[in-house]
């Protein structure tokens, strides 16, 4: 009447194809996850490097100021820390 041979079979066969399942879905899941975080890699990479010469370009024209007016600088930067000390006293 009631086969438990063959249902154990059965249930043997799905949890083999089951595991199969699951096992491509992950690796799937995986070389998904795998490209997109080497796309975001890439562009933090471009983000980095365009920040660095921005940096650079930035820094060559402030050490032109400085060295035009190197007096204005050293006032200000004096006015700056007294500013600061102020502020950082009051807390």
């Amino acid at each position: 009447m009631f086969d438990t041979d063959r249902m154990g079979e059965e249930l043997r066969a799905l949890k083999v194809d089951v595991t199969r399942l699951l096992s491509v879905a992950g690796e799937e899941m995986f070389e998904s996850s795998k490209d997109r975080a080497e796309a975001l890699a890439d562009q933090i990479r471009a983000a980095l490097t365009e920040l660095g010469e921005t940096v650079e370009q930035e820094q060559e024209q402030l050490q032109g100021l400085v060295a035009e007016r190197p007096i204005t600088s050293l006032a200000s930067a004096f006015a700056l820390g007294v500013v600061v000390g102020f502020m950082l006293r009051r807390h």
